[in-house]
């Protein structure tokens, strides 16, 4: 029989629990923190003093509330001083942010990524943001982690990536990689034995969302991205659904369209061949067109009148929208979010999609559901890797700043 949790457990436990509200919500009080997570106020106080003294939060001046008394402190993250370093690998191009606890993109780099560049070239022009980025980081921070989000089937336990078909890859070590390439004095600094954690890029995105984003307070959520391929990022009864493996959320590889025509996995009539860019450009008889620039010029044809473009915009609605049918008949989501050239596509086609899912969703599922656009932007893929990063010191505050 199993021993109940000791007190240093339970002390840890809450001060996980107190640092990512915090993380989450920013600025809180001590009263509110005390309504929040159920404990009493001499707690409270006691677990702030730690990750002060840790110099995670920092407390300052009460709010004014009307009431007799002294105001609560309130409770700051330390977004300055503590930070991960974020990464985003995308069809098109490659961005590095330095993110401070809270949620906060300090800083970020950018660069165009040329079509077929293979990971060992993406390598090089990150970990050389990274190290750029660091140059300017203030004397007497912290730095307690860094993640990458890809476009790519990610193995959960080391972060190879296994397959990502539009850019070429296959069985690509990203993590080590990235973790060679900024040498150990960072690296040593991210308090895992993995290096650079490793995340599909759907997967964060709709991490992100619901943490801070279109889909807070929403425990049932679907996160279509899309570009030239097709993910979703699956968060079910509050828990992030990836699979037996990490690769959970290939839904753009669901066929709906047999014998349709062949997809860069191998298959015929995958969803990603009927939404995705060159779906699109194809459809509107632009072909050779690329990139969401080329996804842009299509829906602002469509908008001035264009009848290719307006054909194509309804066609690519049509399949979206039967597709999400699907996914909300498995999932039963609250929310459904696209993102990527999806989110531009959407915007076009809003009323395309919604038909199609009133016509092949149950009433039971469709009923409630809501259709958004990320409220995060494009920052959403960093802000993802970033909450990958952080998670181990939210899990235990101390030991990932003391270990």
């Amino acid at each position: 029989m199993r021993a109940g949790p000791s007190q240093d457990e339970i002390r840890r436990q809450n001060l996980g629990a107190l640092l990512r509200h915090v993380h989450l919500h920013g600025a809180t009080s001590r009263a509110e923190l005390t309504t929040a997570l159920g404990l009493n106020r001499s707690t409270i106080g006691a677990l702030t003093a730690d990750l002060a003294a840790a110099g995670l939060v920092s407390e300052g001046g009460g709010r004014e509330t009307g009431r007799a008394g002294r105001p609560s402190l309130v409770v700051r993250p330390e977004s300055q001083r503590v930070y991960a370093y974020a990464l985003s690998i995308e069809v098109d191009q490659l961005r590095a942010a330095r993110v401070g606890l809270g949620g906060r993109i300090l800083d970020q780099r950018t660069a165009d990524r040329p079509r077929g560049t293979l990971a060992a070239e993406s390598v090089g022009p990150l970990a050389g943001f990274v190290k750029e980025l660091h140059q300017a980081v203030p004397a007497g921070s912290v730095l307690v982690g860094s993640a990458v989000a890809v476009c790519g089937m990610v193995r959960r336990d080391d972060g190879m990536v296994r397959l990502g078909p539009t850019m070429g890859w296959v069985d690509e070590p990203l993590g080590p990689a990235l973790a060679e390439a900024l040498g150990p004095t960072l690296t040593e600094a991210f308090g895992n034995d993995r290096g650079v954690l490793v995340g599909n890029v759907s997967d964060l995105c709709a991490l992100a969302e619901h943490a801070r984003g279109a889909a807070v307070a929403c425990d049932n959520v679907v996160y279509l991205y899309g570009d030239v391929g097709v993910g979703a990022g699956i968060i079910a009864g509050g828990r992030r659904v990836t699979g037996h493996g990490g690769y959970g959320g290939e839904v753009g590889h669901m066929v709906v369209h047999p014998g349709g025509r062949p997809c860069l996995c191998g298959s015929r009539g995958c969803w990603e061949t009927e939404i995705g860019e060159h779906a699109l450009v194809r459809a509107a008889g632009r072909t050779g067109a690329v990139g969401r620039e080329a996804v842009l010029a299509v829906v602002d044809a469509a908008d001035r009148g264009d009848s290719s473009a307006q054909l194509a915009i309804r066609q690519v609605g049509d399949w979206l929208g039967f597709g999400v049918a699907n996914l909300v008949n498995i999932f039963n989501p609250e929310t459904v979010i696209f993102g990527g050239t999806l989110r531009d596509v959407y915007l076009a086609a809003a009323a395309h999609v919604r038909s199609r899912l009133n016509s092949n969703a149950l009433p039971a599922c469709r009923e409630h559901v809501r259709l958004r656009t990320p409220k995060l932007g494009d920052d959403a893929a960093l802000i993802g890797a970033a909450e990958l990063a952080f998670e181990r010191l939210l899990a235990d505050p101390l030991d990932a700043t003391t270990g």
